[in-house]
């Protein structure tokens, strides 16, 4: 009967732990619904989530070794060990798990890019789908979607296209016995038939057989990139070719006998087949969730922005002393009462309805 009695003393002084442990999962487990609700409409806002969800977590763990059945000294001693591991992890964060945290937060301190932006890290070109607090992710142009570890991104350059315009070149090759001029004029008309701006042409090489050019304009629509890059190699085609000028190596050959006289360049089409020319663009399919990423956070940009300007309305609306001016500062509120509520309403039915990877 005393070993019943004395095991059952035994579990009761663990009861305040199992206590401690339930309520530090149902907090987390709520803290997790509250904040996927809350941040369900801003897909840049996993980092604010997962930082939160950290936090907790560490301060639960203190719960718990504070609700377990020990001395004060053992307890102490607990508490010591952690303090030791936490200081071991910090000093080891350059190469560790807490290395990307703290990457993360410096990532988001400087934001010199954001989801939406096209980025080349190394060897990989996309566009930024997705900030977290440990890693970013980013959608490739084969439309996969790669994830590097944030400690990658501060230790390695990060090449951002702006989003106000960027430069958009193409090289070609050619022989020494075609006009420098004849050639820039074409290569420049090229280039404003892709849509860029003020074009211009650069001799990158003067080789043993052929000239290198390279032709390059302003292209402000960032989004069209990859098509533009297609477009540009086009028109170089099409008006070298209109223009009489060969595009083969000056030691081209060929066993079938031509004529002297005879050029290699194709019959031309005629410019309504382009014109009509319904073809999907690259980018409509490659970079569909990082288009996705940069449009809900535009969304919930101009959101915060229609809160701001309802506070300094509300704040104006105390002020006024004329009647007149409350009425129009009134009318004003409820205008961007009526604009915040539907905008929040579309965020919810975005974020509710993600498109499917």
């Amino acid at each position: 009967m005393n070993l019943i009695e004395q095991y059952f003393e035994n579990a009761v002084t663990f009861i305040p732990a199992v206590v401690a442990i339930a309520g530090v999962i149902l907090v987390l487990a709520l803290a997790r619904f509250i904040l996927d609700k809350r941040y369900a409409g801003r897909p840049n806002s996993r980092f604010q989530m997962q930082l939160i969800l950290l936090v907790l977590s560490f301060i639960g763990l203190l719960v718990i070794i504070m609700s377990l059945p020990l001395s004060d000294t053992r307890t102490g001693q607990i508490l010591s060990l952690i303090g030791i591991l936490l200081s071991a992890a910090i000093a080891l964060s350059s190469t560790t798990f807490v290395g990307n945290i703290m990457a993360g937060l410096m990532l988001r301190a400087v934001r010199s890019f954001r989801p939406g932006d096209f980025v080349r890290i190394g060897d990989y070109f996309g566009r930024v789908s997705e900030q977290g607090l440990f890693h970013t992710e980013i959608q490739t142009v084969d439309r996969d979607l790669t994830s590097m570890p944030n400690l990658y991104l501060v230790t390695n350059p990060v090449k951002v296209i702006r989003s106000s315009g960027t430069l958009v070149t193409a090289e070609v090759s050619l022989g020494y016995d075609i006009s420098r001029r004849k050639i820039e004029k074409a290569l420049r008309q090229a280039a404003a038939d892709a849509g860029l701006t003020e074009p211009f042409v650069h001799v990158m090489e003067l080789g043993d057989f052929s000239i290198t050019y390279r032709v390059a304009g302003l292209l402000t629509e960032v989004k069209q990139l990859l098509s533009c890059r297609s477009m540009l190699r086009e028109k170089m085609l099409d008006r070298l070719h209109e223009a009489g000028i060969e595009i083969v190596s000056p030691t081209f050959m060929n066993t079938r006998a031509f004529d002297t006289s005879k050029n290699f360049i194709p019959r031309a089409e005629p410019r309504e087949s382009e014109e009509s020319d319904t073809r999907t663009t690259p980018e409509a399919v490659v970079f569909d969730k990082a288009e996705e990423a940069e449009s809900l956070e535009k969304l919930q940009e101009r959101f915060d922005a229609l809160g701001g300007e309802l506070d300094e309305a509300r704040a104006a609306l105390k002020e006024a002393a004329e009647d007149r001016a409350k009425q129009d500062l009134q009318a004003r509120i409820d205008r961007l009462e009526t604009s915040r509520t539907r905008l929040a309403d579309f965020i919810k039915r975005r974020a509710e309805s993600p498109r499917k990877e």
